[in-house]
């Protein structure tokens, strides 16, 4: 009888092949930003792993690895497994808009490519600001690291789907900088910025210290 594999690793296999580079250069793009180099990191909809393994490689952060599906997290722990980083690697069965997670705990929260799929993204936003840390910060969003990453993806993606980039953009399309600055205006929060250029699109905001 043939198995079908799990859309957590159907996704893992594009993470860990075509969109592989991205990673490491979208971690130090977090690190220079923010300036975080320790404590605890939350990567929220983590899949495999590969962001959040990414930042623990060039940090000493502790890093905890959401998703809400299971696959994606077994995935993850061989990957922490195999890069040497399961000391400092944890994972957590959950869910962005409700996350099990006291008040205050995490220094720096990260996500690429999850908001997309957040039901109720306002929901989301708060909930990561309630779990944040005093003074902690959150860098959310998607994109490819630079242009020339971008546009190598966009060819080997566009050899598996004829679709590409438009079929991305099924997805993408609907979060805006102007939908961001509408929730984070919402929500109350103060200190923020996004980016939207050739890095991708990003929030990111900080959690006041009083």
């Amino acid at each position: 009888m043939k198995t079908t594999k799990s859309k957590a690793y159907e996704f893992d296999e594009i993470a860990d092949g075509t969109f592989f580079p991205i990673y490491p250069v979208i971690a130090q793009q977090i690190v220079e930003k923010t300036g975080i180099k320790s404590g605890t990191c939350l990567d929220i909809g983590s899949g495999g792993g590969h962001l959040g393994l990414s930042l623990a490689q060039i940090t000493n952060m502790n890093v905890i690895l959401l998703d809400k599906q299971e696959d994606a997290l077994n995935i993850a722990v061989e990957r922490a497994n195999d890069w040497g980083i399961a000391s400092r690697t944890s994972t957590v069965l959950g869910d962005v808009q409700d996350m099990p997670f006291r008040e205050g705990v995490i220094d720096l929260c990260i996500s690429r490519g999850s908001v997309w799929f957040w039901e109720d993204k306002k929901k989301g936003f708060e909930e990561i600001y309630r779990v944040l840390a005093k003074g902690g910060m959150a860098y959310i969003g998607g994109g490819f690291g630079n242009q020339e990453l971008k546009e190598q993806i966009d060819i080997k993606m566009k050899q598996v789907d004829s679709e590409w980039p438009k079929s991305r953009q099924k997805f993408v399309g609907g979060t805006t900088r102007e939908l961001f600055e509408q929730i984070m205006n919402q929500i109350g929060i103060l200190s923020f910025e996004i980016m939207d250029d050739e890095k991708g699109i990003w929030v990111v905001f900080q959690k006041e210290s009083n």
